[in-house]
């Protein structure tokens, strides 16, 4: 078996898509990173990786087996054995997960280029491995919580998360069935379908909104964000975060 000895990790929890696993590029100053003291390398084939790094499902049983209590942190002078974690590569992307005892992904992160690196050296003589896993038994779903990699594509961190923010939003309004909210919301998107949107049912009303903010992202995606999040603690804490991070990379 193939190992990576102090490999820096940044951990994202509970992220279903690779999407919102940030690339050390765009890792923050806030962000808590780990260090793996020892931890597996595994090559496995591009069916599997795509499964484990854009769902929360489960890992097939035969890896978990291969990778149990291999992987160790270290804190101080302690030494600690890990249930379930490695690092993966399907040969072009690489990722790095932490069961936290579960036989799922909880956690994900990427690596530093350095360690990217060692990965490919490491990996050249290898063969891709399947661990019994059958695609044809698997299929992603992809909805307004969990976007389809095209309506994320070339967004910055910054704006993966205010986009994120804004679909958990748009979400519960679409869940409160509130026809009249609807409406508003529709016009403060897009304030020349203020005459007509009243002549709209509210299927008509969401599917103009919905279509309108889930491509692409710009100025109005944000400014949007911001008004629709008032009043709503803890969306409006997300933004804030989001806000101040701005202002510190706008100084620095």
């Amino acid at each position: 078996m193939l190992y990576l000895h102090d490999v820096w990790v940044n951990w994202f929890e509970s992220e279903e898509n690779g999407y919102q696993v940030a690339r050390y590029h765009e890792w923050r100053k806030e962000d808590k990173i780990e260090l793996l003291d020892q931890t597996p390398l595994l090559y496995i084939k591009r069916d599997l990786f795509e499964y484990i790094e854009n769902d929360l499902q489960e890992i097939p049983e035969s890896l978990l087996d291969t990778i149990y209590k291999r992987s160790y942190n270290r804190k101080g002078q302690n030494r600690k054995a890990i249930d379930y974690a490695c690092v993966l590569t399907n040969g072009v992307e690489i990722l790095a997960f932490d069961t936290i005892g579960y036989t799922i992904p909880v956690r994900k992160s990427r690596l530093i280029p350095r360690q990217e690196q060692l990965v490919y050296d490491m990996i050249k003589s290898a063969k891709p491995q399947n661990y019994g896993f059958k695609k044809r038994n698997y299929k992603k779903e992809y909805h307004i919580l969990s976007m389809p990699p095209e309506q994320i594509f070339g967004l910055t961190r910054r704006e993966r998360e205010i986009k994120h923010i804004l679909m958990i939003a748009l979400d519960q309004l679409k869940n409160s069935g509130n026809q009249e909210e609807l409406r508003y919301w529709l016009t403060e998107w897009d304030p020349k379908l203020y005459p007509t949107v009243k002549f709209l049912n509210a299927d008509a009303v969401w599917e103009r909104l919905y279509s309108g903010i889930k491509e692409g992202f710009n100025k109005n995606h944000e400014e949007f964000c911001e008004k629709i999040v008032r009043g709503q603690p803890f969306l409006e804490k997300l933004w804030d975060l989001e806000k101040e991070h701005a202002q510190d990379t706008s100084k620095s």
